[in-house]
């Protein structure tokens, strides 16, 4: 019983902080749209476009370290002695990358100068130790320590995103504020890597390697849960499209409400080779889902001021089906997760094939709104079905009786 109400405990604590910092940043982005003209702001989302996808490679650090760590407790010293090492080597390396990309990317985009692209290499660094830091807070089961990164994150991104602006409201000033708020978490996490063990240095390539497939996964499903925004945008009138953009708020927003799950949970997967821990998340993040489905389908007119207002009217009566896939779409995020907990392999290439399907389903036929985010809908509860058997199937028919898997090796 204490168990049961430790962990309820500890899910309330993340929860409220991923939604604070889940607030903050979009109270960032309002401030941004206010402040900057349309093209200004324009080039800043494009540019937090490439953050968010340059960001797998925390996401991924954080969820190897977590893992190595809830598996082998017992070397967590050593793991951060080599976390700490790696952590700084990926940070420099995908930020000089993400800076050297402005060769490419500032025509490509139209961008007005190329220190925008410079600062968001810049950005990179500091973002993906945050990912290292997580990783240890996660690991080691400390929820507070964690649930205070994730709101230093989300206010350093307001307050330096803010200040770059009141500095100049363009979009490059705004990207140097972002680059220096985010190094607040690592501030406030400072000691989370330090250790006096001492490691092998070849014992870092695991690790290494651990990290860059995650990576590869985790795009996989980041493709995979933007490909109908860009299909829309690329295949309907500017109209339909604007209308399924204003969806899309309400699909985000059902699959970020229960993304705390999956922090909490992360290290129980790793340890529970029963597949009961798997069902009880799905389980808790189906609940969250269908909660937010009933309320858009009972308060159509509530869930359209969250979602633009009046000017959307049109598809108030499809919100719902929005809600509807953006619960499956959070099933899938922590099925992603279980995957990476259990070292699972062919999840990436499942994904794609998600992805493809709905871009066919949507290049090969003259499809209308109701049609793109049904078939998106559909496409991740299949996926999320298949991936709830994955292990299953993957397992040898003694362990599926048994309902265990074969352990990750290292």
């Amino acid at each position: 019983m204490r168990t049961h109400q430790k962990a309820m405990t500890s899910m309330s604590v993340v929860a409220v902080a991923m939604m604070v910092m889940n607030v903050v940043t979009y109270g960032f982005n309002l401030v941004a749209a206010r402040m900057l003209v349309p093209a200004e702001f324009g080039a800043l989302t494009a540019l937090l476009s490439l953050i968010l996808m340059a960001n797998v490679v925390a996401l991924a650090l954080q969820a190897a370290i977590a893992r190595r760590i809830s598996v082998a407790p017992q070397h967590t010293l050593s793991i951060i002695h080599t976390a700490s090492r790696v952590s700084l080597a990926l940070a420099l390396a995908v930020g000089a990358a993400g800076a050297a990309t402005t060769v490419v990317l500032t025509p490509a985009f139209d961008f007005s100068s190329m220190w925008s692209v410079i600062f968001c290499g810049a950005m990179i660094v500091p973002l993906t130790l945050t990912g290292a830091l997580m990783g240890v807070a996660q690991g080691t089961a400390r929820w507070k320590r964690l649930s205070v990164l994730f709101v230093g994150n989300g206010f350093g991104r307001l307050l330096g995103g803010v200040g770059g602006l009141l500095v100049d409201a363009s979009a490059t000033s705004a990207m140097a504020g972002l680059a220096i708020g985010a190094w607040l978490p690592v501030l406030l996490g400072a000691g989370l890597l330090k250790s006096d063990a001492d490691e092998d240095p070849h014992s870092r390539r695991p690790l290494v390697f651990e990290t860059v497939t995650s990576a590869a996964t985790l795009l996989a499903y980041f493709a995979f849960s933007n490909v109908d925004a860009l299909v829309a945008r690329g295949g309907f009138e500017p109209h339909d499209s604007g209308l399924y953009a204003s969806g899309l708020i309400l699909t985000k927003s059902t699959l970020f409400l229960p993304q705390f799950v999956s922090v909490v949970f992360f290290p129980s997967l790793a340890r529970d080779s029963s597949h009961r821990t798997r069902l009880r998340a799905a389980g808790l993040v189906a609940v969250l889902g269908l909660a937010v489905v009933a309320g858009t389908a009972l308060l159509p007119d509530l869930a359209l001021i969250l979602v633009g207002g009046e000017q959307y009217e049109e598809i108030a009566g499809d919100l719902w089906l929005f809600a509807v896939s953006g619960t499956f779409l959070a099933i899938v995020y922590l099925l992603v997760f279980d995957a990476l907990a259990r070292r699972e392999g062919g999840v990436a290439i499942l994904v794609w094939v998600a992805a493809a399907i709905v871009f066919a389903v949507a290049y090969f036929n003259r499809i209308d709104i109701v049609g793109l985010v049904t078939t998106m809908a559909v496409t991740s509860a299949v996926l999320a079905a298949v991936l709830l058997v994955w292990p299953l199937l993957k397992a040898s028919p003694a362990q599926a009786d048994l309902g265990v898997s074969e352990p990750a090796s290292d």
